[in-house]
């Protein structure tokens, strides 16, 4: 079996990568090193199974022919600006590297006829909700340009199953973090202590609160759905995360633990929300994910901590 994964030198796609060659697959990968690292590249270049193209993916001619005698069984699409305030500066960031990479990938597998693709969306495409998020919720209204790159990916991704008899599994993220993080909330509050160990800035007033998820987790949600289980031809859909929450100033707190750093100043910047576009909190429905029979192994709390101290032991 032959694998692409697009954004595979990148936070989540070095993780589904490494896990991908332990099965024995063969992975072809793609990215541009907008957010991923060469390092994670280096890493598996002695895999013979393992084959790595450096392409921008929205330029769809290029990629479709660079591809084109790969003879790929099956795409895992996680290429993407997962960066949503840098993203939240210029709207072309999100059409390019989150709408037309996904337009790119769907274009390959139609001419290609590759019948089987899951794809990394997120929380963002719900907007700004107060009630439970469940994968029915109808009226969506995303408010970054991330969620509504997102929005419109899926749009896409649904026709091209139905034209094309596609298997499509859709997981939507919440937040996710673990070793190799490259941005976010407890990247960049470990960077600032490290700079200052007296004083913490934080975005907002520290009261949003969402659920994340360790990237191990998610990476065996990913392949319990797609390499453990048939896929069936159609399109199905999964929001996947943990039922806890947390907040930013409890964040802080554990970083400030874990880095052993006492009486920590706090400075909010005020409101509710981190920057424009921002989501303060939101709470998944899980109920589909569990009675698949798959459960996150961390609590949000426990990603948190387990996250500060892999970028503890990277200083």
């Amino acid at each position: 079996m032959k694998v692409l994964v697009t954004g595979g030198a990148g936070f989540i796609g070095t993780h589904l990568v490494r896990k991908l060659l332990e099965r024995d697959i063969e992975v072809v990968c793609v990215d541009n090193f907008t957010l991923g690292k060469s390092a994670n590249v280096e890493i598996f270049k002695a895999n013979p199974k393992y084959k790595f193209y450096e392409l921008n993916i929205e330029d769809t001619e290029t990629f479709c022919q660079t591809l084109a005698a790969e003879k790929i069984d099956m795409v895992y699409h996680l290429a993407a600006n997962s960066d949503i305030q840098k993203g939240g500066k210029n709207p072309s960031i999100d059409l390019n590297n989150t709408f037309m990479t996904t337009y790119s990938v769907l274009e390959l597998m139609r001419r290609q006829d590759i019948k089987k693709l899951f794809f990394s969306s997120t929380s963002a495409i719900y907007g700004d909700r107060q009630e439970l998020l469940t994968e029915n919720l109808g009226g969506l209204k995303p408010i970054s340009y991330y969620g509504s790159a997102k929005y419109a990916s899926e749009g896409f991704i649904s026709s091209y199953t139905h034209m094309n008899d596609l298997a499509t599994v859709i997981f939507r993220f919440p937040n996710v973090i673990g070793p190799n993080l490259t941005h976010g909330v407890i990247y960049d509050f470990v960077n600032k202590l490290k700079e200052n160990p007296r004083e913490l800035t934080i975005l907002g007033d520290g009261t949003q609160t969402k659920p994340y998820l360790y990237v191990l987790d998610l990476v065996d949600a990913i392949l319990t759905f797609t390499l453990d289980r048939p896929m069936a031809t159609g399109l199905e859909i999964y929001n996947v995360g943990v039922e806890s929450a947390t907040n930013v100033t409890t964040i802080a707190n554990i970083i400030c633990e874990e880095l052993g750093l006492h009486d920590v100043k706090y400075n909010y910047t005020g409101g509710n929300i981190g920057w424009k576009g921002d989501v303060p909190r939101f709470q998944y429905d899980l109920s589909k994910i569990h009675q698949a029979g798959w459960t996150a192994a961390h609590t949000s709390d426990e990603s948190v901590r387990e996250t500060a101290r892999n970028i503890k032991e990277q200083l």
